[in-house]
Parts: structure tokens; sequence; C-alpha cells
């Protein structure tokens, strides 16, 4: 199991898209890695776009960055919820800065770009936000997944297979 010691936080909070959570906690467990669940409020059941649940195991002020080896920011409208906290976008500028893997998908972007981690860095998203991450400083690529260094993007759920697959390699190699 290659992924065997290492620690992941996947951000949750209200209308996440489904897919986009699970796909990717599913994936990087099977490879081994612990995933938790971090939300605003610790057991707290957070219900995706389609009524998929998702209980967190932390709370956002339980947990800190530097235990951890990557985060995840799934899509939907929770991005939009989630850069509204600061320890969110504290933990993602840790994670920049100390290039830890962060993977975002779909909407996730909006994340990054409120953290203000995206200037000059290649990137892909929902073409919805295009702008925005253009916007933020990120040049805009149309492809199922980009990596640049530490930061793993991708556009939508029909993406999922080679996104998680790129996060778990960059993840394996830190």
């Amino acid at each position: 199991m290659r992924l065997k010691n290492k620690k992941v936080i996947a951000l949750v909070s209200p209308d996440f898209e489904d897919l986009e959570l699970w796909y990717p906690v599913l994936r990087l467990q099977e490879e081994g890695a612990a995933v938790h669940l971090v939300g605003e409020k610790a057991n707290e059941t957070y219900i995706g776009k389609y009524g998929v649940p998702a209980v967190s195991d932390y709370a956002f002020s339980d947990i800190q960055a530097s235990d951890y080896d990557a985060i995840l920011v799934p899509g939907g409208w929770a991005p939009d919820k989630l850069r509204r906290y600061p320890e969110v976008l504290d933990m993602v500028r840790y994670m920049h800065e100390h290039k830890k893997p962060i993977g975002q998908i779909c909407h996730a972007g909006w994340v990054l770009i409120s953290a203000k981690i995206l200037d000059g860095v290649n990137v892909t998203s929902t073409p919805g936000i295009r702008d925005d991450m253009e916007n933020a400083g990120a040049v805009w690529h149309n492809k199922p997944v980009v990596v640049d260094g530490h930061i793993i993007s991708s556009r939508r759920p029909p993406d999922l297979p080679p996104y998680a697959k790129a996060f778990a390699d960059v993840l394996a190699e830190q």
C-alpha cells in the first residue's frame, strides 16, 4: 500500500458534490491513506448535492495542517462556503507553502482563489469558473486533470479517475 502512513484532510461543507468528495476519499483509502473529513463542526452530518451524507471526523479548529500530508477540496456549492472560513484558507496556504499536495476539482478552485495561491499556476476547473481562475492569475487549461507541482486540479465528475490517480501519484512521491 503505497499511501500507508499518509494523512489527508478532505474538506466538507453542505452541498458538496457527492462524487467529487467520495471518489477521491475511497481511492486514497484503498491505497492505505488515512483520510479525515473536516468541516465547520466535528461529528456533523453534511449532505451532498445529491443527498449522500458525510459525517465530519473533526472541526476545522480541531486539527493542525502540519499533522497532514495533503488536502482535498471537493466541488459542488461547498467551496463557496468553505472559502469563507479563515481556518480553511490557512490550511490551504500551509499546504501550499510546504509544497504538500492540494487537490481541487470543479468549483473547488474558489477556495484556492480566496487563499491567493494561484498566481502563475497551471490549473483546470469547471469551465464556469474559468474567468475567476484566470483573474486570480492562474493559467487555465481545458483538460481532465492538470498537475502543476503539488497542485492537482480537475474539471468535473467524469474526470475523477485520472484526477484521483494523479493526486495519489503526487502524494506517493512526498
